[in-house]
């Protein structure tokens, strides 16, 4: 007779459903379900809001089962300061994951994704060299490695991403085709509060006065949009709008991109992307947006 002990039931929060913590967990969780169920998986780092609530939700409306992980990537964080100061709060995240549609949390601790010994890293050429791949060296490695461990471990059918990192979000669905990793990449448009501010876990850091600053952000986006949609084609021209309203802010770039390369334009084309990263207050935010649709 096997001595091998008997699987332990896996912790609970608040009685909603279940949170693994090793890669075990998270198998013997997912072999629980019916055949035929379909799996969606919400990667995400904790400190969730709104527009990750909406990604679980839409995750629930359509798979089975929905995988929300929760693992503050340290091998994405290219200052450790902010990497310790990133808040951590498992009960309240589990819960709100929980209440949008969740299944179960997959919450493991770094040596569990990055075990004693582990030496490989995945990098993708092209899409991540501009913009964030440049002012955050080794940033999109530390995710492209991450969100291949979590594809490979939960399986999922559906794997979901905000469009807010849109070069993020590029370089997922490259990797995910190059290497044929499982499922599909879904990604899933940006959610901006009343003021039109993107929806970010760092916005909680931002004082009044900052968060009031922060604002220009959206409105060059808006701006630049709406003279693209008027009819300006030329990408210098959109840039100085955007630049004029981003005056009091650190900009790091404004840029008009090919959504598929991220390579700059001159001229707008259908599809094509305004990004921009600045900081305010100290805070380092992100943001984009479509200037014509495809």
């Amino acid at each position: 007779m096997s001595s091998r002990p008997l699987p332990q039931p896996l912790p609970r929060s608040r009685e909603r459903g279940v949170i693994a913590r090793t890669r075990e967990e998270l198998r013997n969780a997912l072999g629980r379900a019916p055949e035929r169920t379909t799996v969606g998986l919400v990667p995400t780092m904790g400190a969730l809001h709104e527009g990750h609530l909406s990604l679980i939700r839409r995750a629930a409306a359509e798979n089975d089962t929905v995988v929300v992980s929760v693992f503050v990537n340290p091998a994405q964080f290219t200052d450790p300061a902010d990497l310790a100061r990133y808040p951590r709060d498992l009960d309240r995240d589990a819960a709100l994951a929980f209440e949008a549609g969740a299944s179960l949390i997959y919450a493991p601790e770094v040596a569990e994704i990055y075990p004693p010994g582990f030496a490989t890293t995945v990098h993708v050429r092209g899409v991540t060299d501009r913009w964030e791949g440049a002012s955050r060296p080794g940033h999109f490695d530390g995710v492209a490695t991450v969100v291949t461990l979590l594809l490979n471990q939960a399986r999922p059918d559906r794997a979901y991403f905000g469009e807010k990192d849109f070069q993020q979000l590029t370089m997922i669905r490259r990797m995910h085709a190059d290497l044929a990793l499982p499922g599909e990449i879904v990604g899933c448009p940006i959610v901006r509060e009343a003021d039109g501010m993107a929806l970010s876990s760092r916005n909680v850091r931002l004082d009044a006065a900052a968060r009031q600053q922060a604002l220009a952000l959206s409105r060059a986006l808006a701006a630049m949009r709406q003279q693209a949609e008027a009819g300006e084609r030329n990408v210098r021209s959109l840039l100085a709008a955007g630049e004029a309203i981003l005056r009091d802010v650190d900009l790091d770039y404004l840029a008009i991109v090919d959504p598929a390369t991220l390579d700059p334009l001159e001229t707008v084309v259908p599809g094509a992307r305004a990004l921009v990263a600045a900081r305010v207050g100290g805070v380092r935010l992100i943001d984009t947006m479509a200037l014509q649709e495809t």
